[in-house]
Order: C-alpha cells, then sequence, then structure tokens
C-alpha cells in the first residue's frame, strides 16, 4: 500500500506541477481547412441583394468578435483568449472561399460552428460579404455598406 500511495503523490504531484508551469499564451495553431474545402464552390449566383444579405447575417452573428469592417475589433474581442485576424490579413485573403465556408459551417475553439445555425445560402452570403469587406472601403460593392 506504501508503494501505491507513493505513485499517486508523484503522479499528481507531477500533474500539479506540470499545470502551474504552462502558461496560456492565447496562440492557436494555424487554422486550415481540409484540402476538400478548397473545392467547396457557391451553387448560388451573386444577386443585388447577396451582400445585404450577408451584411445583416454578419452584423447580428459575426461583428460582436470581428467588428463591422473585419478589423477584429468588435465589442466582445476583450474577452476571447484568441483574438481573430483581421480579414485584411493575408492569412484570410488567400483562402479559398470554400475554405471560408467551411471555417463559418464548422466553427473552432471560442468561434461557434453555423452549421445548424444559418443555411448554406446564408453563409455563401457571408463569404461574399467577408470578401466584400476585405477591400478597402472605397472599393467596396455593398450598396448598404455603413462606416462603422
Amino acid at each position: 500500500m506504501g508503494k501505491l500511495k507513493f505513485v499517486l503523490i508523484v503522479t499528481c504531484g507531477s500533474i500539479l506541477a506540470f499545470s502551474f508551469n504552462v502558461k496560456y499564451t492565447g496562440i492557436q495553431e494555424p487554422w486550415k481547412a481540409p484540402a476538400a474545402a478548397d473545392t467547396l464552390v457557391s451553387p448560388y449566383l451573386i444577386e443585388p441583394l447577396t451582400l445585404p444579405q450577408g451584411q445583416e447575417i454578419y452584423t447580428i452573428y459575426c461583428a460582436s468578435c470581428h467588428g463591422h469592417q473585419g478589423m477584429s475589433d468588435g465589442t466582445a474581442t476583450n474577452n476571447l483568449k484568441v483574438k481573430p485576424l483581421k480579414f485584411q490579413d493575408k492569412k484570410v485573403s488567400s483562402q479559398t472561399n470554400g475554405a471560408i465556408f467551411w471555417k463559418i459551417r464548422e466553427g473552432r475553439g471560442e468561434m461557434p460552428s453555423f452549421r445548424d445555425v444559418l443555411s448554406d445560402e446564408q453563409k455563401w452570403q457571408m463569404v461574399e460579404y467577408i470578401r466584400d469587406i476585405s477591400k478597402p472601403y472605397e472599393e467596396q460593392l455593398n450598396p448598404l455598406k455603413a462606416r462603422h
């Protein structure tokens, strides 16, 4: 019984010591969509209401973290462990539309999955809207764009 008690104490002590020595840095591994996501293409036509509808959905579900112009300056960012990237960042802008759609659908960490919240059409509208607000303000096509 003495040997088992010693092993348990050493094991618990090691775990405890390790947990106090690990410092949370707020950094997580780069988020890469699987290669198959790059082949996803929107089956929907871009229509006059695509960007305004994408803006409405984005404002409801995303702006609090990503900010109204995708600058990662939403009001909720103070409470996040990992701050989202700015949409203008090359790590975001170089991704395919399919990869962005996949990330919206799947979520990760503090970003929720929108698989069951939004229709596929709404997710694709958000992809188009994200692409639009990733451009300089003067080049954005959304007729209802607004500075925030």
